[in-house]
């Protein structure tokens, strides 16, 4: 797992043999905070990750204790709820662009073919700061994010990977879209490691700035 919630200057992977539930956020309802993801970690994988990354030319740390952020355990709930898959997760590097992602996610290309399957946790149009609250279960996009929102699907669908990863400067509103990069480099990654073109899942918007679609790569 590949969260946008793990933010590190060189990448690290988890290696702790029970993860805990990590609740990394404030302000929300206490149901949050008592729920608990209890999945067996799995540092075997966590030393291939490393491997696959440091075969690449790439540093990789391994942390024997970090457990699962909202990021990792949050979908992995809805995917796996017998908490029954052992899982790692992976940092990401928010100051080193969407390339350095996307070559982190070409070694991890190395796992394929090995019963892993990697899951990139973050989120296509990402900007708290503007949330229209008026719009809370409409779906509706704000007119800005969804032409970011088209404009990155309409280059996954044709295979631009070199514009995808220049699309600071190439997509309409990228810096409204991502004020910051975190929430965007776990698509590079996941990208990285699948290839395009790739199949989109249409999950739309929620408070008029939150774009929940998804890609699945490979």
């Amino acid at each position: 797992m590949v969260s946008a919630h793990w933010d590190t200057a060189e990448p690290r992977v988890s290696a702790a043999t029970q993860p805990a539930t990590i609740h990394d956020f404030g302000g929300f309802p206490a149901e949050l905070y008592q729920q608990r993801y209890p999945a067996p970690g799995a540092p075997k994988l966590a030393e291939d990750v490393r491997g696959a990354l440091e075969g690449a030319g790439l540093r990789c740390d391994v942390d024997p204790d970090r457990g699962l952020d909202h990021g990792a355990w949050v979908p992995l709930k809805w995917m796996y709820p017998r908490a029954d898959i052992p899982v790692t997760q992976l940092s990401v590097q928010s100051h080193r662009g969407p390339r350095h992602h996307h070559e982190v996610g070409r070694a991890l290309s190395a796992l394929r073919g090995k019963a892993t399957l990697i899951l990139a946790s973050g989120g296509i149009v990402h900007n708290l700061r503007e949330l229209e609250w008026h719009r809370q279960g409409t779906r509706e996009p704000t007119a800005w994010a969804r032409d970011f929102n088209d404009w990155i699907a309409a280059r996954v669908a044709s295979g631009a990977v070199d514009e995808l990863i220049d699309y600071r400067h190439l997509a309409p509103e990228a810096k409204r879209s991502h004020p910051t990069e975190e929430h965007f480099d776990p698509f590079f990654v996941g990208m990285g490691a699948g290839g395009l073109p790739a199949r989109r899942l249409e999950l739309g918007f929620d408070l008029g700035s939150l774009g929940m679609d998804g890609y699945v790569f490979g």
